[in-house]
């Protein structure tokens, strides 16, 4: 190459920080765009091309906005509480603070090192006491408003990483972290009543221009249902349960009934024959996690002796339990219709219980589908929806049941018995009193610990600092009480971060109400589809809650969401070190260029797809930019570049070139952008055309993909400024229009020959140059066709009767 890609990178990253060239501005006239990473966990093992490619795409749209003319946004900071860390610290003995903060130094340094056009002023970890300070903050509107509460719950314990998981840290019955078995037992957590939200969690979807299949996903988790709350009876008893269903149509055809093995009412209606069989169940459902539950394909279950009796018929009904039916989902039991429902159907012919029909329709039985009532007094006739609205209808005016909405969404599980991460600003007083410590007080500081390892029965490490636990303060009137020895999970930080980053240095608030205003919702946000469920829900929950405290003016926190695929290894599986495969992004950056490995991840494929690790790839990449450098210069770094007038037909190609890839850039296909680039780069080689003309708009369109490049070459040419400031070149309506095109001429459908006539050309002129073509001329014989179909610019078919 005739440039020194090394010394040009770090020759321009200087230059842009002496200038503050990506500083976003407050006090800017200019519209402002918000353009937003998934920020990383810095963990010790460094940033991988995969890496690479998930920051190149916003940085490519940051830079095309500050290059037209907007006040741009870029942050970047690190998600930096979590599991990782302490898990290294118990192995190590050394504080997840120090290495947390040399992953850091290790990411910033490599994402320096690439170029990207981040506004480094800005950078925030969520590990330091003036981030959480805030978060700690939030967590106490969220305390004063009753949506963050204390409960015993069955929870996802990891006895391996002696912790409480969420339901999306937990894959296949494992930890999403390490992979370890997860079981589940009751335990006293904190929640976030996330529920209150449901609803317009679910309606917002309508509001954002996100990826369907991830909206899609978050309407599925939510999970909204419209049906009856109906009460049963308990016979011989006094106690009464209650089940949701969304087809009270079917209750004449119930014939079993399933509850939760954790049920409160279980063990208090099983009878004594049956006890031993459901106390072992209960056990053994104790050591499957939700997820297996959920994923069970095989029924079982235990008859628990008692029997529930038909609101309407009175009919005597079998009481099981399963462990398919779960607590913390609707009413933790539910009634079974065999006949119309395939999963109760298989568990009803395993255990020989009775099977009935309600709905005419289909020849065989589970059947599903829309038919007529039968075997239902009242309802026999109906349609499935007439009979559902006489069924409410029925029982509500027989106090019976109530219509009702439920979600399949559960409140957030936000406790964790760990050290490393934010402490619960909450202190318990004798007597049961639990009171927020006063906001002068914030941040309540995670103290230091000699041992990380939580215990066996999960109490947090935290527990064991018993100066730090007793506290003495203003919460009480100085009366001495017990602070909370849990943590808050990783997602806490990373739930309202793209707040602080608008104001990051105000000590005062967690930002200003200006700044807000200004800069929020994010425009752009870019980052994996597997948060759809956690992080993205988290932030959204979040932002509402902040919107209904009067601290934010929207209440949905990013404007456009795109997903970028995963880069694979080589070998076309997921980089892991285990399977030797991990590119390392500073490895590549030595031998390649930082512009061309940008560049590459750009040209390997669609965005959201996932495309393998080429070394051949890169190397083509790598040509492609030494050939735009020796357009400029020599192989002696001389400036070859002219002042002479580009040829008609590459200044034709320029404007189609620009506006090419400014339209590409709109729409995020960043591929086709550089395929564009590739094939001006070709034509100018072949005509052998080096005009400034034609140079500097390719140089621009270049920048946000090679940066370095581009600034060297414009700095050559003489251009003013920046290149990564220097306006957006424009394009000619006129000259990306072509003049002529060349169709196809058929006759009867078979291809006979192309014609090159006017873009806008008649259709007689067509048919007159199409007689002209050997092949259809010898079909016609001298005849006129019968028939035209003529589509201007596009196709040309004659019909002639055979």
């Amino acid at each position: 190459m005739a440039l020194n890609f090394t010394e040009i990178e770090q020759k321009w990253q200087t230059k842009w920080a002496e200038a503050k060239a990506f500083e976003a501005d407050m006090k800017s006239t200019k519209p402002k765009y918000y353009a937003l990473d998934m920020f990383p966990y810095p963990s010790g093992s460094g940033l991988h091309v995969g890496h690479i490619a998930s920051y190149t795409p916003a940085d490519i749209i940051s830079r095309y906005k500050r290059a037209n003319g907007f006040n741009v946004l870029h942050p970047m900071g690190y998600d930096a509480f979590g599991l990782p860390a302490e898990q290294y610290a118990i192995q190590t003995g050394i504080h997840p603070a120090v290495t947390t903060r040399k992953a850091i130094e290790s990411f910033r340094k490599t994402l320096q090192t690439f170029g990207f056009s981040f506004d480094w002023s800005r950078e925030i970890s969520t590990c330091e006491p003036d981030y959480y300070k805030w978060t700690q903050f939030i967590f106490l509107k969220l305390y004063e408003r009753g949506l963050a509460y204390q409960k015993e719950v069955p929870v996802n314990w990891c006895p391996a990483l002696k912790t409480v998981l969420a339901n999306d840290e937990v894959i296949d019955g494992k930890s999403e972290r390490g992979g370890h078995p997860v079981i589940r037992v009751p335990m006293k957590q904190w929640m976030l009543k996330i529920t209150d939200y449901a609803e317009r969690l679910l309606k917002d979807l309508d509001n954002v221009d996100w990826p369907e299949r991830t909206k899609e996903a978050q309407r599925n988790w939510i999970g909204k249902s419209e049906g009856a709350r109906i009460t049963f009876q308990v016979e011989g008893e006094k106690d009464t349960f209650e089940v949701f269903t969304t087809r009270p149509d079917t209750l004449f055809g119930v014939t079993f009934m399933v509850m939760a093995p954790e049920h409160p009412l279980v063990k208090a209606i099983m009878t004594d024959p049956q006890a031993a069989a459901v106390e072992n169940y209960i056990f053994d459902t104790s050591k499957k996690s939700e997820v297996d539950r959920k994923a069970t394909t095989e029924k079982t279950g235990v008859f628990t002796g008692a029997h529930a009796l038909h609101p309407i018929t009175g009919e005597k009904i079998e009481i099981w339990i399963a462990d398919y039916v779960l607590m913390d989902y609707g009413t933790g039991a539910i009634m079974a219709v065999p006949g119309h429902d395939a999963r109760d159907f298989e568990f009803a012919t395993k255990f020989n219980i009775p099977i009935k029909r309600v709905v005419e329709g289909g020849e065989a039985l589970p059947f599903e589908g829309e038919g007529t009532m039968v075997n239902s007094q009242f309802l026999d006739g109906l349609t499935k929806t007439d009979a559902i609205k006489k069924m409410l209808a029925h029982l509500e005016s027989k106090k019976l049941g109530l219509r009702e909405v439920q979600y399949k969404l559960r409140d957030w599980l936000f406790s964790r018995q760990r050290y490393w991460g934010e402490p619960f600003p909450i202190v318990d007083f004798p007597n049961g009193v639990q009171k927020a410590v006063p906001a002068n007080e914030l941040p309540v500081l995670l103290p230091e610990v000699a041992d990380y390892e939580p215990s066996d029965t999960g109490e947090a490490p935290l527990a064991k600092i018993h100066d730090w636990v007793r506290y003495k303060g203003a919460a009480n009137g100085g009366e001495e009480g017990r602070r909370i020895t849990d943590t808050m999970p990783g997602a806490a930080g990373s739930s309202w971060y793209f707040l602080r980053y608008i104001d990051p240095h105000n000590a005062n608030a967690p930002f200003s109400a200006d700044s807000e205003k200004y800069w929020m919702p994010v425009d752009l946000y870019v980052g994996g589809p597997e948060h759809t469920v956690g992080h993205l829900l988290y932030s959204r929950f979040w932002m509402k809650v902040l919107f209904d405290c009067g601290l934010v003016t929207h209440d949905e926190p990013f404007k456009k969401l795109a997903h970028q695929g995963m880069i694979l290894g080589p070998d076309g599986e997921k980089m892991s070190k285990s399977r030797g495969n991990v590119i390392p992004a500073l490895d590549i950056a030595q031998t390649h260029g930082t512009d061309a490995v940008r560049t590459f991840v750009c040209f390997m494929g669609p965005l959201d797809k996932d495309k393998a690790w080429s070394p051949t790839g890169i190397d083509g990449v790598k040509r492609f930019l030494d050939r735009v450098s020796r357009l400029v210069v020599n192989d002696d770094g001389g400036y070859v570049a002219t002042q002479t007038p580009a040829p008609t037909e590459i200044v034709k190609l320029v404007h189609k070139t620009v506006k090419k890839v400014t339209e590409d850039i709109e729409s995020m296909s960043f591929n086709t952008a550089v395929s564009a680039m590739m094939i001006l780069v070709n034509e100018l080689y072949k005509m052998d055309c080096r005009s400034e003309e034609a140079l500097r708009p390719l140089v621009q369109v270049l920048a946000p993909f090679a940066p370095h490049l581009a600034e060297e070459l414009w700095e050559k040419m003489g251009g003013k400024g920046l290149c990564a400031l220097a306006p957006w070149p424009k394009y000619d309506p006129a000259l990306v229009t072509d003049d002529t095109v060349t169709i196809g001429v058929q006759v009867n459908g078979k291809m006979r020959g192309t014609i090159e006539i006017a873009a806008d050309a008649s259709e007689s002129d067509a048919v007159a140059a199409a007689k002209e073509v050997a092949g259809v001329s010898a079909v016609l014989a001298g005849k006129s066709p019968d028939k035209v179909i003529y589509k201007a610019g596009k196709i040309l078919n004659l019909i002639v009767k055979v």
